[in-house]
């Protein structure tokens, strides 16, 4: 006999505007005069799997607070995310502190090849096919704060091509005018 489970029809019930990951939950503690006192420090990711992605990280007595704070934190921290086919516009390469992040754009079909804390923050921003790397720091934070600034970093798709035309004239221009230089000496 098969069992029925109810859906839930509750008309209160709301979605959560954003999806959530956790990236680190950590105990910390601070040595007063009567020994230590003791919290806890969330890192929260949240996104909309649209192409925004915001992260916090605030301390709380305990880890509910925390996570709540460090989630209010991210909601003011969000950006929007330049895509293009379901991946990034083009590649980058950041430097946050210690941590170094490599992003790639990926054909379709690829998925998202990333791990740890990166992997958990790209699977909130909805893009579908991309490459990352974490080189240099193996610190979750800093990790997820320097894919933020990559991504922060990247240029609009036409930007870019528009940018790379005017390269490519001034080079061809300038042999020109060396040239005519040349002539009048």
């Amino acid at each position: 006999m098969k069992k029925r489970f109810k859906k839930h029809r509750d008309k209160n019930f709301k979605k959560r505007e954003y999806e959530q990951n956790v990236i680190e939950i950590a105990r910390i503690s601070r040595v007063v005069a009567g020994g230590r006192r003791m919290r806890f420090r969330a890192c929260m990711v949240i996104g909309d799997m649209k192409g925004k992605i915001g992260l916090g990280v605030k301390k709380g007595a305990d880890v509910a607070t925390a996570i709540n704070k460090a989630v209010n934190a991210a909601k003011k921290e969000m950006i929007k995310v330049k895509t293009i086919d379901e991946t990034i516009p083009h590649e980058m390469r950041v430097k946050y502190k210690s941590a170094k992040v490599l992003i790639k754009p990926a054909p379709k079909g690829t998925g998202i090849i990333a791990g740890g804390a990166v992997r958990a923050a790209l699977e909130l921003t909805g893009i579908k096919n991309i490459v990352a790397k974490m080189i240099g720091s193996k610190n979750k934070i800093n990790n997820v704060k320097a894919l933020i600034k990559a991504l922060k970093e990247l240029k609009e798709p036409r930007k870019e091509k528009n940018t790379k035309k005017k390269e490519k004239e001034s080079k061809k221009e300038s042999p020109e005018k060396n040239d005519k230089d040349r002539i009048k000496k």
